[in-house]
């Protein structure tokens, strides 16, 4: 990482784009930048070159753009280079870009989504948010999530994403890059969870995370319905339909939105084989947006009752392994997806009788 004249943009934001912005628009030479960097001048003319190759692209011309440091007031006088480098310790970012935290938690889910088969990320050219969307295999397309589009910029700029589309309509899909970085932030979490802390390795684990022994080390950068989707029952009918996969991912839309206010953390686990359902408490001061998803994520889990909602949380929102969830639930081998799929049947049944017919585009 680059050296003092470097610091005041968010952690997210690549090195490259750091020299470029303050090669660009602060002044500072490249042989300046390289000795605070401790590297080779060449590097630093190499990722200023390549940054500037990537503006065509719309998201990274404008992450660019508002990384930059804010324009003098019209008529004032140029300041000399040696004068800007001061400068560059301090915040320069605008007021809307994201933070590092933002960042972190939006990648989790938004690369998640996008990992999944035919998922892309559309955006129009003069839209503040972006959709994630998911062709189905009998041809439809589902909105699976919504993204700022400042979120969608830093993704882009990091190469987490990257578009070969021209038009109006963006579309951006997952890169190489994107998915290691879904690896790492997703073993982060789960050592999280686990209560592995700061002893965890993700970056060693980053490509051990398929189903084994021992740990459970299932596919955390798919969802546990797209892969039981895929599946053949003993008519070779798919064991999931688009339908039940539909009302698995609205019940997960919902429990995402719900927790994008002030208590992150929402403990969700009280809803777990019990009788606290009915204690849940109110939103405690967050906006309607998210109370009026947990709210309907409270009913969902109300009417599914014990068993069927735990299992309906476990793996639609908390996104738990089959093998992860019969383990922690007690049951036989294989049984699990069994009582999956009928929580997804009773769970479709509520959206219809509460909903007259509900759409699984939420946003």
């Amino acid at each position: 990482m680059g050296g003092a004249v470097l610091e005041g943009w968010p952690g997210w934001v690549p090195e490259g784009a750091r020299h470029y912005l303050a090669h660009t628009e602060s002044g500072l030479s490249i042989r300046a930048l390289a000795r605070d960097a401790g590297c080779h001048a060449s590097t630093v003319l190499r990722q200023v070159r390549r940054i500037e190759a990537r503006r065509d692209d719309p998201l990274i011309d404008q992450a660019l753009r508002r990384l930059g440091p804010p324009a003098p007031p019209p008529g004032s006088p140029q300041r000399p280079a040696e004068e800007t480098a001061p400068m560059l310790s301090q915040p320069l970012s605008h007021p809307s870009t994201p933070d590092d935290a933002t960042i972190t938690r939006e990648a989790r889910r938004v690369l998640r989504r996008l990992n999944e088969p035919r998922a892309c990320l559309a955006l129009a050219r003069d839209m503040e948010t972006a959709v994630v969307v998911r062709e189905t295999e009998d041809g439809r397309t589902v909105r699976t999530a919504v993204v700022e589009r400042a979120v969608a910029e830093a993704l882009a700029l990091k190469d987490w994403i990257t578009s070969r589309s021209e038009g109006r309509i963006l579309r951006y899909r997952i890169t190489a890059a994107g998915r290691a970085a879904l690896k790492r932030l997703l073993a982060e979490e789960e050592a999280a969870r686990i209560g592995q802390g700061e002893t965890a390795t993700p970056f060693s684990d980053q490509h051990r995370e398929m189903s084994g022994r021992g740990r459970s080390r299932y596919n955390m950068t798919e969802s546990p319905l797209a892969m039981l989707a895929r599946r053949k029952d003993r008519d070779g009918r798919p064991f999931l339909s688009p339908e039940l996969v539909a009302a698995g991912e609205r019940l997960r839309e919902d429990f995402e939105l719900a927790q994008m206010g002030p208590r992150i953390t929402q403990n969700w686990d009280r809803f777990l084989s019990g009788g606290a359902r009915g204690l849940f408490a109110g939103d405690g001061g967050l906006a309607e947006g998210p109370k009026a998803a947990r709210d309907r994520v409270t009913a969902a889990l109300g009417d599914l009752g014990p068993g069927l909602g735990d299992v309906a949380l476990r793996c639609c929102c908390f996104l738990e392994g089959m093998e992860t969830t019969e383990r922690r639930m007690g049951w036989s081998a294989r049984s699990g997806k069994i009582v999956l799929r009928i929580a997804l049947q009773r769970l479709k049944r509520h959206y219809d009788d509460t909903e007259n017919g509900w759409s699984p585009l939420i946003g």
